[in-house]
């Protein structure tokens, strides 16, 4: 089953993250000792009083011992070593940084991929890849052989572990942390079967890189009141704008784990659209044309949401096909990126748009003084069910009750993915933009120089809400009718 406006995008999950305390040296050591895994002792240590290392104490990859780390309530353990968790990602550094690019690069690509196979037919198109790529990285934790494989090739995850975890945290990190001024939050969770046997170390891994905490149900005894648990939580983290995010009918007393995403994002416009908004034309088509609110900015000199009055300057660039702007909201770490075809062929753009393309387009910007920006106000919901979309992109054996391998959650093979589903959310008025989404994975036991410059959003577009640092797509969508909802 699927909506026709693919707009509303469940935005997942988004955590607030707290650094790491530090922990005040005690005044003296306590004579305490710990037997290490040969057999011998060691006792507490330094300034901290932490247990020195044990002999030949090699740890993990991804593991670091226990006299490194900033603050022990951060961290997971381990008989010898410590896993730095989610909280503390941020001491990792440099790997940390270069995973988070690599987990952007991914994500962008797998936006686009997904984009074009929503394009053919008309309406309206609004989804949160980075909500949808999420859900399923925590899957793929679980996946191994040819089920891992076609995962990482649709979804372009980086194969290093560390690489790949670390980046989600990193990103995760940076999406929840405090004092914005803007709201932008993310959360994952998993529902497990109550008295079925997972890996500890599946949760481990998800609790420490991505935030997503366990909760048990009775799906076998209680199917209902599990699903309207689940979507009470959607709810709750998507501030209400996520409803019914599981249908009923998707759970069943096979169910064994569901895994779910959500993100929320609202924020002001640095440059709000404070004149007035009319009615005007808006063309669907060369010979349909129907009546939007459109809102508008022109003048000298336009009032910022802090109430300073500045010049009507934003990034912008055109080409052979396309005007392109970007508008900021306030902070200006996140912005809204438009982008419309000179003509009414939205088609050709379409076809243009790759990840490559878009980081091409991203560094042609520049702050350019315009006269007049029109932007239609618009507010609609979008539900997808994945599961045929992803076989489409090579995804074919992870829904397989037969052939799919996911022995990394439960060490069987007798699991596979029943059902994806994506639900988003957005309204972009005159003073901002609010926007959310969600995603669930049902986890079953199977078996020209010197003119004036106009931005006239007055046919349809394309729009991502990105992070502007990083270029990270959070929300990607196309306007067909700003009127369909």
């Amino acid at each position: 089953m699927k909506t026709k406006n693919l707009m509303l995008l469940l935005l997942v999950s988004l955590f607030l993250l707290a650094g790491c305390a530090q922990v005040n040296p005690p005044q003296g050591c306590t004579q305490e000792a710990r037997v290490c895994p040969d057999g011998s002792a060691v006792g507490r240590v330094g300034p901290n009083c932490t247990f020195a290392p044990c002999p030949n104490c090699t740890c993990p990859n991804g593991y670091i011992q226990e006299a490194d780390v900033c603050n022990p309530t951060c961290y997971y353990s381990t008989p010898r070593c410590l896993m730095p968790s989610i909280l503390c990602n941020r001491t990792q550094g440099n790997a940390s940084v270069e995973g988070s690019s690599s987990v952007i690069d991914a994500n962008n690509r797998f936006a686009l991929e997904l984009y074009s196979q929503y394009k053919s037919p008309d309406g309206n198109i609004f989804f949160s890849p980075y909500s949808i790529s999420t859900a399923l990285a925590m899957t793929y934790e679980g996946a191994r052989g040819a089920t891992a494989d076609e995962m990482q090739s649709v979804l372009h995850f980086p194969t290093d572990n560390n690489t790949r975890r670390s980046g989600f945290a990193e990103i995760y990190s940076e999406i929840n942390k405090k004092n914005k001024s803007y709201n932008l939050s993310t959360a994952n969770a998993l529902w497990a079967q109550k008295d079925f046997q997972f890996l500890g170390e599946y949760f481990s891994i998800v609790k420490t890189y991505y935030g997503g905490n366990v909760t048990n149900l009775d799906f076998a005894g209680d199917t209902e009141n599990s699903r309207l648990t689940i979507n009470k939580w959607v709810e709750d983290q998507t501030n209400d704008k996520i409803k019914n995010l599981i249908p009923q009918g998707v759970l069943t007393p096979l169910t064994r784990l569901v895994i779910t995403n959500a993100v929320y994002f609202k924020a002001r416009w640095r440059i709000p659209f404070l004149n007035k908004t009319h009615d005007e034309d808006f063309r669907i088509s060369p010979s349909n044309t129907v009546k939007v609110k459109m809102m508008s900015l022109y003048g000298d000199g336009v009032q910022t949401s802090s109430g300073d009055y500045v010049p009507l300057r934003f990034n912008y660039t055109e080409t052979e096909d396309a005007q392109i702007i970007e508008l900021p909201y306030d902070g200006n770490e996140t912005s809204m990126l438009i982008l419309l075809p000179k003509g009414d062929d939205l088609t050709t753009l379409e076809q243009l748009l790759t990840a490559g393309k878009l980081n091409e387009w991203r560094a042609m910007l520049k702050e350019t003084k315009l006269d007049g920006v029109y932007l239609p106000k618009f507010k609609f919901e979008t539900k997808y069910f994945l599961p045929e979309t992803l076989k489409r992109m090579g995804m074919k054996t992870a829904f397989d009750p037969n052939e799919a391998d996911f022995s990394g959650m439960d060490g069987t093979k007798n699991l596979y993915i029943s059902q994806v589903i994506h639900q988003a959310f957005i309204d972009v008025n005159e003073t901002g933009t609010e926007a959310a989404a969600a995603t669930a994975v049902v986890m079953t036991l199977g078996m020209a120089p010197g003119e004036p410059i106009i931005f006239r959003a007055d046919h349809p577009f394309i729009f991502i809400l990105q992070q502007k640092t990083t270029g990270n797509i959070l929300f990607l969508g196309r306007i067909s009718n700003p009127n369909e909802s």
